[in-house]
């Protein structure tokens, strides 16, 4: 397997670039983009082998992409409560949307995708408490939607109207090292991609060397919308609570962007 030094590879992807229109090497592949890549660097897919530096991550993306990758699968603390079953889907779940068709008729539902700029129709929001340095889920009943007035009013009679007590929490040392570990610096790579009788073309465009991952960066991401906090669980099955994020905001977790000219 080909390995690099960091300047090695920062001059073999100036020259992908400068190739051009590249076909996709791994037809009917969702990550041709990535794997492409990957083959044209001769190097085996999610390993990127440059000796004696501090770890890094190739990620490559098609340009203008903007939908959601997740970062991160980690359950709110504290964890002996274990909050989605026994707090979230019992007091503040709702009726699953087939419950008594695909699901038994008491089948319930907690599914929000929270972020830290403004609340659900729910109420369900973020709190950054930078002192305790806690990334805090929240419930404001003021701020659920007239429409789901009849759920509410059961959320009223099973626990009442306050604040989630206790709140649900990450730490933020916590969710920086469980994310920062997977990248803690990256050569990010951005494509341009156009099809042609039926297969499609890469142009490698856009090269940044985002380095040294940041727990403030990350923080204010949740805080700011970028990064979204993600619940989806029914009665008979907790999918997992994720962290997701924008693809094309990856630079804005880093220390440092150079954009390699």
């Amino acid at each position: 397997m080909q390995t690099y030094t960091k300047a090695e590879l920062i001059k073999k992807l100036i020259e992908i670039r400068d190739l051009g229109w590249i076909a996709n090497a791994r037809p009917g592949n969702q990550g041709g983009v990535g794997n492409t890549l990957e083959d044209l660097l001769g190097i085996e897919e999610n390993n990127l082998p440059i000796p004696n530096a501090a770890e890094w991550e190739l990620k490559a993306q098609r340009s203008k992409q903007s939908s959601l990758t997740t970062l991160l699968h980690r359950e709110p603390s504290p964890r002996a409560i274990k909050f989605v079953p026994k707090v979230l889907l019992p007091l503040y779940g709702w009726k699953h949307k087939e419950a008594g068709l695909k699901y038994p008729e008491n089948e319930m539902s907690f599914r929000q995708t929270i972020n830290g700029l403004s609340r659900t129709d729910r109420g369900f929001g973020i709190e950054i408490d930078w002192k305790d340095r806690k990334i805090l889920i929240s419930f404001d009943s003021s701020s659920v939607d007239p429409r789901h007035k009849e759920w509410l009013k059961s959320v009223e009679k099973r626990v009442g109207l306050g604040e989630l007590n206790p709140q649900p929490y990450w730490g933020f040392d916590d969710i920086y090292h469980a994310i920062g570990t997977k990248m803690p610096n990256c050569f990010y790579v951005k494509a341009d991609v156009k099809k042609q009788d039926g297969i499609e073309y890469y142009h490698y465009k856009e090269i940044h060397m985002l380095e040294k991952f940041d727990l403030r960066h990350l923080v204010s991401a949740i805080e700011k919308g970028v990064i979204l906090i993600d619940f989806d669980a029914r009665t008979g099955h907790n999918h997992g609570t994720k962290f997701r994020m924008r693809k094309d905001r990856l630079p804005e977790l880093y220390e440092k962007v150079t954009v390699i000219e």
